[in-house]
């Protein structure tokens, strides 16, 4: 099976409790969105905000990771909220501003367009893209 690589969408506040208890969630918790990713497949977060619905622009990748063994699986946060969550071994943690690589980004080097995608909360990205982003946040990385 081919490693691919991801770009997920959530808050930097949402993205901390994922990495603190390793695991993702996207999209509100829906299942679909990680029954496409695959163990070993890599995603990088990238948060709009630092709360979620919040005003506090952040605009920055916060995390990265790679998939571990398992499929999607549900919790209940109360009874009304059972999100879909999936395993990750996080590896690099930080704040990188997106702009500075807007450029260089497949998604985003050849449109004005390019939080387009972002709306999707789980999209594909190259290989390089990936890297280019776990080299970034290797040197902002710290806890969140």
């Amino acid at each position: 099976m081919n490693m691919r690589f991801w770009v997920a969408v959530a808050s930097a506040d949402h993205v901390a409790i994922g990495v603190a208890q390793g695991f993702m969630q996207v999209c509100h918790g829906k299942a679909g969105p990680l029954k496409r990713l695959n163990a070993e497949d890599w995603v990088a977060y990238y948060s709009p905000t630092q709360t979620l619905g919040g005003k506090d622009k952040l605009q920055a990748f916060t995390a990265i990771g790679q998939i571990k063994l398992g499929e999607p699986y549900q919790v209940e946060i109360t009874p009304e909220f059972k999100p879909y969550r999936r395993d990750v071994a996080w590896s690099q943690v930080g704040r990188l501003p997106i702009r500075p690589l807007l450029p260089n980004l497949s998604f985003s080097k050849s449109t004005p367009n390019w939080g387009y995608q972002l709306r999707f909360g789980l999209f594909e990205v190259t290989r390089d893209d990936l890297k280019q982003i776990y080299q970034g946040l290797a040197v902002t990385s710290s806890l969140l």
